[in-house]
């Protein structure tokens, strides 16, 4: 690879109001090379990257000193009319969530048309052409179709390649992915790794690799740079940072991710690593052989049988009525104190079984039996009794507390639904108890939501969920969107309420890592049936299905 800089980061400050957040940062990005830049939110990967390209918000923020330098232009001193011709057209970027960056009212393929009539001097058909050639270079089925379709009528997977498709449209000198994989399937995931690492190939473009997820970087980058609280904490070749990491940070970002050999008993967190209080206690599979034997011996605390759920469409007025099963034909056995990991692709019908389990969305055939009594039959208000009995996390806590409503009385709130305890300052007593339990302490209870980060909003849905001390609680998808070390913590604290609770988990998750991590048994789902049931370990060890061995395939391993 040649060693001739595109881009040059020097001495970089940004200030947002008088809090300086990107302390005098320095690099360089080469021709045809793939930088990666790691770290956790707040860490200032992402803020940087949009200080190259100039959208910063103006009125907030404002680089103090330092230059970006991009084929001899300062790119900090540029007036918005230049930058124009550059955005775009010569540095471009792929956001995180394509379906907020791309416009719902607008057909996928005229989003894209419009980047290239801006951009080129193409003619309306020409571009069309154009567009539908991308389509087919990000390897879209159906690239016709797609360039007909609105966002929400295609996958998230492609979606991003829409984007994907975008940012590569007037053959930019270089491509900033920001978190581009985050809330993709890990098999999603592979497959827009090995087409960005492709098309840098084929076109010689640079690209700057943006994630929380060290172990995904070594599967695209070779240089990569650790960002920590605004400053760049380590950089080099990213076997040298794999094979031997200098700072602690970097240590915990390869650790804190569950290994797929060994089992910790306690995962390690950044905090472990920086005050040296690492835990490298291991459960061994005599032990978890000795609690399986306990576990199993006692009869099912549910059970699901011949479950199908399927849903009826019908696009127009006189068109054929169409039906598909989510879920079909689905039978399992979950025990006190069991965690049942459930995993598969999006639209593979888990969240769909969870739902039916929860009561939230009724089955149209089987049984499931909770405590021997069979819930799919039960009456409004006995149902709502259940409601105690079997809880959820939900992926995103944030929509799923009131912005208006403080954390303390949404915790007190289920209890007052369910009539536990006789006055509200036995509640609140509790509710500040449940907080300290879950790592908050008790002046956050008067606080609002958007008052916290994300992982301190995830342990407020925790809270909630078990102000009711539930039985059975189902987490869907409640740690995909947290950053790795925040994930260990979460994960700690869910193993270690099992412990002190006896909840039984189903954990819902398309990060096969994590749900191996967590689970007993393993529930492996393919297009609304299960592929694979058996214990984690072993599934994992030797997958007999396809499928599965495919999942396990796409994880990134690190190196």
């Amino acid at each position: 690879m040649v060693k001739d800089p595109i881009l040059k980061v020097e001495n970089l400050s940004i200030s947002f109001g008088e809090n300086e957040i990107i302390h005098s940062i320095s690099y360089t990005l080469n021709t045809n090379e793939i930088l990666g830049i790691v770290g956790e939110s707040g860490s200032g990967k992402s803020v940087s990257s949009l200080a190259i390209l100039g959208l910063l918000p103006k009125k907030i923020s404002k680089i103090n000193f330092g230059s970006i330098t991009y084929k001899g232009y300062d790119l900090t001193t540029l007036s918005p009319k230049l930058f124009q011709k550059i955005r775009g057209k010569k540095i471009a970027m792929i956001f995180q969530e394509p379906m907020s960056s791309l416009n719902p009212s607008m057909a996928c393929g005229k989003q894209v048309q419009e980047i290239l009539l801006q951009h080129t001097k193409l003619s309306k058909k020409d571009a069309k052409d154009e567009t539908i050639s991308l389509f087919e270079k990000v390897k879209l089925p159906d690239a016709n179709r797609v360039f007909k379709s609105y966002p929400h009528e295609i996958s998230g997977g492609q979606k991003q390649r829409v984007m994907i498709a975008m940012a590569i449209a007037c053959k930019p000198d270089i491509l900033i992915a920001d978190e581009p994989t985050t809330a993709l399937d890990v098999t999603v995931q592979k497959d827009i790794i090995s087409l960005l690492k492709e098309l840098q190939v084929a076109t010689k473009m640079s690209i700057i690799f943006i994630t929380h997820d060290l172990a995904l970087i070594s599967e695209i980058a070779n240089r990569v740079l650790v960002m920590f609280k605004g400053n760049i904490v380590e950089q080099g070749l990213v076997s040298d940072i794999f094979k031997n990491p200098q700072h602690n940070y970097t240590k915990a970002l390869i650790n804190s991710r569950p290994s797929l050999n060994t089992r910790l008993k306690i995962l390690p967190t950044i905090q472990d690593y920086l005050n040296d209080t690492i835990s490298t206690e291991i459960v061994s599979s005599v032990q978890r052989q000795k609690n399986h034997e306990k576990l199993y011996s006692k009869p099912p605390l549910l059970e699901v049988i011949n479950v199908e759920k399927e849903y009826i469409s019908k696009s127009g007025l006189f068109a054929k009525t169409e039906s598909f099963k989510a879920v079909n034909n689905v039978s399992f056995k979950l025990y006190e104190g069991e965690t049942l990991g459930l995993v598969g692709e999006s639209g593979c019908g888990k969240s769909t079984l969870g739902n039916a389990i929860l009561q939230l969305d009724k089955v149209t055939a089987g049984k499931i039996l909770y405590n021997g009594v069979d819930i799919t039959k039960l009456n409004k208000t006995e149902t709502r009794k259940l409601r105690k009995d079997i809880q959820i996390i939900f992926q995103d806590p944030y929509s799923s507390l009131n912005p208006r409503v403080p954390v303390g009385e949404a915790i007190m709130e289920p209890m007052k639904v369910h009539k536990l305890y006789n006055s509200d300052s036995e509640r609140k007593e509790k509710a500040i108890d449940i907080l300290n339990r879950v790592g908050l302490s008790d002046n956050y209870f008067n606080r609002y939501p958007h008052e916290f980060s994300g992982g301190q909003r995830q342990r407020i849905g925790i809270a909630r969920t078990i102000a009711l001390q539930p039985k059975l609680i189902v987490c869907d998808e409640s740690v995909s969107a947290l950053d790795i070390s925040v994930q260990a913590q979460v994960l700690n604290l869910l193993n270690e309420l099992k412990a002190d609770f006896g909840f039984t988990y189903i954990f819902i998750s398309h990060d096969l890592a994590v749900v191996k991590y967590m689970s007993d048994q393993l529930l492996v789902m393919n297009q609304g049936k299960i592929e694979e049931l058996d214990d984690a370990d072993i599934i994992y060890a030797s997958p007999k299905k396809e499928y599965t061995k495919k999942l396990i395939h796409a994880i990134p391993k690190g190196l």
